[in-house]
């Protein structure tokens, strides 16, 4: 009985020490971090505004942390293709993903996906939250949201919705208002927001939930009608276009992108990086860009980030089923 308790006793011991061993390792690897480069994964392509915003905080990271922060972008299925090649990488903070609205979108949409992004992406820092906005054609007969509705319940199934794509943020929040105003329209996919705005300019799109930052410049030059903003609040790059909330309760759609690394990267490593993006969230110069991108600076814990990824799969994991939307 006295020898099984001494080797019980002994491989307690050795774990207790093995831990401690590993503890002080990724602590001290932490401290030096990064010590090479570091690899920001993005699931769209250059030029694209978020492949923009990562540059943007790759030069941030750069220049605080030493090491380049290198833009790695990795297209197609809605940017999953990039997010399961960080899901494979090693946990050790040198392999990042920018996280974003359609990862929430992903787990709902894809049937058979090679990993769980909520259970193998950890979340570090967002970064941006940015609104879309509701356009039509200044020739539409609609100049309010309460009187585009009442004019699609009127001519039912006969409005085309403009969309950057099947599964497209612009192509959800189109859903969402559909379902949460109660309206019958035709969705129409376009290959991209280029192609979605020439539609409407022809009038051959009725309506088009677009990202602010696309359609904003068409706004101002009265190109375009804005009928509301799809954030909670008024934003101030058009104080005077209301919110859809304000005519269809509850409704709100808002993007996001934030930074994500595969599950068990050292806590220690995630902090760093959170709090220096963070810091990078503070400047000045970064807000406006960011402002000029069409969003707000957002900076919020990894636990906070989490939770809000989260609820975002969640909301439109719903809108999915009602629409029944599918992938292209």
């Amino acid at each position: 009985m006295t020898t099984r308790l001494g080797i019980a006793d002994t491989a307690v011991a050795l774990c207790l020490l093995l831990s401690a061993t590993f503890a002080s390792i990724w602590s001290a690897a932490a401290e030096t971090y990064p010590s090479r480069p570091v690899r920001l994964v993005v699931g769209f392509p250059p030029g694209s505004a978020p492949d923009v915003l990562a540059r943007l905080m790759g030069q941030w990271l750069s220049e605080r942390l030493g090491q380049p922060f290198i833009i790695e972008n990795r297209t197609g299925m809605g940017g999953n293709i990039a997010t399961e090649a960080v899901v494979r990488a090693r946990a050790d903070g040198y392999t990042l993903l920018q996280v974003g609205l359609s990862n929430a979108f992903g787990t709902s949409l894809y049937d058979k996906l090679n990993f769980n992004f909520i259970r193998d992406i950890a979340p570090v820092a967002s970064i941006y939250r940015a609104t879309g906005v509701m356009v039509v054609n200044p020739a539409f007969p609609a100049t309010t949201v309460p009187e585009f509705i009442a004019y699609a319940k009127a001519n039912p199934g006969k409005l085309n919705m403009a969309s950057a794509g099947n599964g497209s943020a612009t192509h959800m929040y189109g859903e969402l208002f559909k379902m949460m105003a109660g309206v019958d329209m035709v969705h129409v996919p376009y290959r991209g927001a280029p192609f979605a705005l020439a539609a409407l300019f022809a009038g051959e799109a009725h309506v088009y939930l677009d990202s602010l930052s696309t359609s904003i410049e068409h706004i101002r030059a009265g190109k375009l009608r804005a009928l509301a903003v799809t954030a909670a609040t008024r934003v101030e790059a058009l104080p005077d276009v209301p919110t859809v909330g304000e005519f269809v309760p509850g409704f709100e759609a808002s993007g996001f992108l934030g930074v994500g690394v595969p599950t068990n990267t050292p806590v220690e490593v995630i902090e760093k990086l959170n709090k220096e993006i963070n810091a990078g969230l503070a400047d000045p110069k970064i807000k406006t860009q960011l402002a000029n991108l069409g969003g707000t600076a957002l900076a919020l814990s990894p636990t906070d980030f989490g939770k809000l990824i989260a609820a975002e799969t969640e909301k439109w994991a719903k809108v999915i089923k009602f629409a029944g939307i599918r992938p292209d």
